[in-house]
């Protein structure tokens, strides 16, 4: 939107100035008589000042924290508390950024009380912010502005958001230990390739013998990372950069979570867990009364996998040409049969959402059997990658001792 510089008075009669975002100098002048401020003059940015200005605007969001899954937590309960106590929302909204400790969150909600002075509505205001507010939230919150519950809608909301952070912060601890094994691992290939291992080089220079092929590979593969580090390095980078960019594509994206489910350990896990996410957003989205297919197509992004997003918009494909939510989830091969039956039930007695809240409960608590499990699980194959390691470098080191002390015997 084009910048506007204003000058104006406020109630008091004081001088007042400032930089607006609005489609026109008119929706200013709403902006800021909603603000009890009578505007003097209006006069579009001038380019350099808009340039600063959006400049300036990008490094503080560069430099700023992001809007985290905790942080909307405490939006939803808020709101939901203050709402319930009768609070008006504009000033729910001041109140919640005055106090929230996240400076992007307090942008963000800025932004929404701007958007309801200009004479929007909640949910089109959090549309402005899809990096925040996501497709489920956002509809949550316009079935709750269209029927008058929109403290019941942000309390849905939190509970559901709450479940979600736990298991977050359970798959991440649980990776947590093998992920510092994993670099332990690499840490100490470079130090023993790029200092320990060409000492023993020089060592074995004046042998007379030839080294056992062990050693020779050994001493091989570290000279290649004494001498091309950096270019190792460089192509590690190379391929990380060029794995992310992959997954950021839409093919890239699919592919990718296709192949995480058929992980060993973790797949399953990965699984169940989209699972729990698919049954539980079924369940807050029928219990609030969003239509089937709009409800799809909200879980679809909700999941967390677009492999299994895609079946669930071929779901709402099948409802939309009049089939039932089961025929349509059996006819994705996706969920398994005790979802299925659960589904069925649900439809057949009109408890849908009930019914999918068990769902999700159950492989919320299979997913955190199965965390608490992931360290012992994967703890084995890394005790064999790491005995491996230590077999192949003493073999290469200490074969050439052994040789040269059987020779040293022998000759006496």
């Amino acid at each position: 939107m084009p910048m506007f510089d204003y000058t104006g008075r406020n109630r008091r009669g004081e001088a007042v100035s400032g930089q607006l975002d609005a489609a026109s100098a008119d929706a200013v002048a709403t902006q800021l008589f909603n603000s009890s401020i009578t505007p003097i003059d209006i006069l579009p940015a001038s380019a350099r000042v808009d340039a600063l200005r959006g400049l300036r605007a990008w490094s503080a969001r560069f430099s700023e924290p992001k809007v985290a899954l905790v942080d909307l937590i405490f939006f939803s309960r808020q709101m939901y508390t203050l709402l319930r106590a009768g609070v008006p929302i504009m000033q729910t909204l001041r109140g919640l950024r005055d106090s929230t400790p996240n400076p992007s969150l307090a942008r963000v909600i800025t932004s929404l009380i701007e958007s309801l002075d200009a004479g929007l509505d909640l949910t089109s205001a959090m549309r402005r912010h899809p990096e925040v507010f996501k497709p489920l939230f956002v509809s949550m919150v316009q079935v709750g502005e269209s029927t008058g519950g929109l403290d019941e809608a942000f309390q849905q909301l939190a509970t559901y958001l709450e479940r979600e952070q736990i298991t977050i912060d359970r798959v991440k601890g649980a990776l947590r230990y093998p992920a510092i094994v994993v670099l332990a691992m690499i840490a100490a290939m470079f130090v023993l390739n790029i200092w320990v291992i060409p000492v023993f080089a020089k060592v074995y220079a004046g042998f007379s013998a030839q080294l056992p092929l062990p050693t020779r590979v050994l001493i091989g593969i570290s000279d290649f990372m004494k001498t091309y580090w950096y270019l190792i390095l460089l192509a590690m980078g190379v391929v990380v950069a060029g794995f992310f960019v992959w997954i950021r594509t839409p093919e890239g994206r699919y592919k990718w979570d296709r192949l995480k489910l058929r992980l060993p350990v973790v797949g399953s896990i990965l699984y169940r867990s989209s699972l729990a996410r698919f049954a539980g957003s079924l369940a807050i989205t029928v219990r609030a009364g969003v239509p089937l297919v709009q409800a799809m197509t909200v879980i679809s992004r909700a999941v967390g996998n677009e492999y299994i997003g895609e079946r669930v918009l071929q779901m709402r494909d099948g409802i939309e040409r009049g089939e039932t939510i089961a025929r349509t989830a059996n006819a994705t091969g996706m969920f398994p049969s005790m979802v299925l039956q659960m589904i069925m039930v649900g439809e057949e007695s009109g408890a849908v959402d009930r019914l999918m809240d068990e769902v999700s409960g159950y492989y919320e608590r299979e997913v955190d059997y199965a965390i608490k499990g992931l360290s012992q699980a994967i703890e084995p194959l890394l005790l064999v990658g790491v005995g491996v390691m230590v077999l192949v470098m003493a073999l290469g080191i200490f074969l050439p001792m052994w040789d040269l002390a059987a020779a040293v015997k022998s000759g006496q």
